[in-house]
């Protein structure tokens, strides 16, 4: 993807999973981003400043880590969704001293796959 963010079917890189999970507000965001918030909630949920939600936003995306969902509201206007996008992390190391990640994720209902097409092509227009 252009913007360094891979969709769910790729697995994401080693290090981008680690400084995420590294980084305090990164664990905070995923710990409120159970249930779909929108980034006035997690602003106000994870008590951390407007610009700075944004950037911990595209770590936890890039990471593959957190899930964006865009609706569109009855008066036309469009919300985006922030949700945690995995249910385990787990980091592993080989007999070779190789480290590899790997990341489960919840099975997804049809509405979620659609939304997700929504999106995308929401993103392509």
């Amino acid at each position: 993807m252009e913007d360094g963010r891979r969709s769910e079917d790729e697995p994401p890189a080693l290090q981008d999973v680690l400084d995420a999970l590294d980084d305090p507000d990164c664990r905070s965001i995923l710990r409120e981003a159970i249930e779909p918030m929108t980034a006035t909630e997690l602003i106000d949920a994870c008590e951390i400043p407007k610009s700075t939600l944004y950037r911990k936003l595209d770590l936890l995306r890039t990471a593959s880590l957190l899930r964006e969902r865009e609706t569109v509201n009855a008066d036309g206007g469009r919300v985006t969704h922030y949700e945690c996008s995995f249910e385990n992390v787990t980091v592993s190391i080989d007999e070779t001293g190789e480290f590899s990640i790997q990341v489960e994720r919840p099975e997804q209902t049809s509405d979620e796959r659609l939304a997700d097409i929504w999106s995308m092509m929401g993103e392509e227009l």
